[in-house]
């Protein structure tokens, strides 16, 4: 039983806001199901770190989770900064439970445990604090971080952001302070794109592993972690 990590799969079916534009990103959908079908199995899970889908509602998302939820393995999710649809973690576990959506795990404020790993993180924020509601923003997100890693059950944590808690030119210094209070060795992120991309962090830093998994990055293939 394996963990794989990939972010931003950027899904539109239910929406009309399909990414194949992009440079790269041609026929992104089929290749992401041809390549995770792969290499995942059904024991496997994946970690799907944010910009997951499109849509803006639960109407919208119907289809981009039935697409998630047919592909091989076990997914936990996290919130990236384009999905809308996110709600409460109780209205979207009701929607998982609506529509037989089995396979997806919501991370929120929680972690799971996975193969005597616990698995946890949030989205994440900016670096630049520019005003009073970036600052509450951040301060937000630092607390659902802590909260996951607190509810982790495992010695060994795992921590998946959609926003880089570091790159080249910035860092976050209260995101990156907490995971040096809980001793997290590696920390995987999604956001990055294109151009924007070259300034990924994919080294190890103050004893902690940071790795760019947003899909174009890794060639529309999940990324094996464990």
């Amino acid at each position: 039983m394996s963990i794989f990590a990939i972010a931003d799969t950027h899904l539109s079916f239910g929406t009309d806001k399909p990414m194949d534009s992009f440079p790269g990103w041609n026929d992104y959908v089929g290749r992401i199901e041809k390549n995770w079908n792969k290499l995942v199995t059904d024991d496997d899970t994946v970690v799907i770190a944010g910009d997951i889908s499109w849509a803006i509602d639960f109407d919208r998302l119907v289809a981009d989770f039935e697409f998630i939820n047919n592909l091989k393995g076990k997914k936990i999710i996290l919130k990236g900064n384009h999905d809308y649809w996110w709600n409460t973690a109780k209205k979207m576990n009701e929607f998982i439970d609506q529509h037989g959506f089995y396979t997806i795990k919501i991370l929120s404020n929680n972690s799971y445990s996975v193969e005597n790993i616990s698995i946890c993180g949030s989205r994440g924020w900016l670096f630049d604090i520019n005003d009073e509601h970036d600052e509450k923003v951040l301060n937000r997100e630092v607390g659902r971080l802590k909260m996951s890693l607190d509810s982790a059950e495992c010695d060994e944590k795992i921590v998946f952001l959609h926003y880089p808690p570091i790159t080249t030119d910035s860092k976050c210094d209260e995101i990156l302070d907490l995971l040096k209070q809980y001793g997290i060795k590696k920390c995987y992120y999604g956001h990055l794109h294109g151009i924007a991309a070259k300034t990924a962090i994919d080294d190890t830093i103050d004893g902690i592993e940071f790795r760019l998994v947003s899909c174009d990055r890794l060639g529309f293939t999940p990324k094996l972690i464990r």
